[in-house]
């Protein structure tokens, strides 16, 4: 007779480990990374995470006076575009659970001169500490993949929503096609780590990168994911093949 674990157990990239560690071993991952992450992000995509980025901004819809939470904003791309479309009688809550990302991107954020209508707060997406109906937009963008409890972090997303909102998941994904992916897989499992052990000197951390990707739901299980927790007319965009794609869900 065997006798069950009591620890609950997660993916860390292809790893398995309990939901405790995984925590840790992801802000283990942003902490080694933080201060080159803007230019892994540049070398890994070509410089095409800028238009991803653009696409995402303009499915929010976010307009002047609105109140938006972009969650693991890391150095900012979003939180940035959000502050000046939202001008001085919005407010941009920028936040992630990464001690380490957060200060890159306030330091970035101040640096560019967003203050006044930006807040940065340290927050799990699985708990986050606002009351319901707070936001009209809430964001992840490259994140969800790294949370350990996805549909508690998107049922939360809803929850904090205004009546109206919308929420956005930029996430990269699963290719269309099989030569696509075959070409994407050399690029994720050769390359990238290799250009992270040049340019950031940890190899580990864009090996865990690529894994976590393939464990990450494909377009129509997050998709009905957004669905369970409690979003109404899901779409998402697939962009470059399908390599990332952009989901999108509304509190009615």
């Amino acid at each position: 007779m065997s006798i069950e674990s009591p620890h609950k157990t997660t993916h860390f990239g292809y790893e398995t480990v309990d939901v405790e560690e995984k925590a840790a071993r992801v802000r283990g991952v942003f902490d080694s990374v933080a201060s080159r992450y803007d230019i892994m992000n540049d070398l890994m995509s070509f410089g095409v995470h800028r238009l991803w980025k653009h696409i995402a901004i303009d499915l929010a819809a976010v307009r002047n006076g609105q109140q938006v939470l972009d969650l693991a904003s890391g150095t900012g791309d979003l939180a940035a575009r959000y502050a000046a479309l939202v001008g001085p009688q919005g407010r941009v809550v920028m936040s992630d659970i990464n001690a380490a990302m957060l200060e890159e991107g306030r330091k970035r954020m101040i640096d560019s001169g967003h203050v006044g209508n930006v807040e940065y707060m340290q927050i799990d997406a699985e708990k986050i500490p606002f009351d319901d109906n707070s936001f009209h937009c809430v964001s992840i963008a490259f994140g969800l993949r790294n949370v350990t409890d996805k549909d508690q972090a998107l049922r939360e997303m809803q929850r904090v929503l205004k009546p109206g909102g919308r929420a956005l998941v930029l996430e990269f994904s699963h290719p269309g096609s099989k030569p696509l992916s075959k070409l994407y897989d050399l690029f994720s499992f050769k390359a990238l780590p290799l250009i992270g052990k040049l340019v950031t000197n940890d190899a580990d951390s864009y090996r865990y990168l690529a894994e976590s990707i393939r464990m990450h739901p494909d377009q129509e299980s997050l998709l009905q994911m957004m669905q369970d927790a409690g979003f109404e007319r899901c779409d998402y965009h697939n962009l470059s093949g399908g390599i990332v794609a952009i989901h999108r869900g509304f509190k009615l």
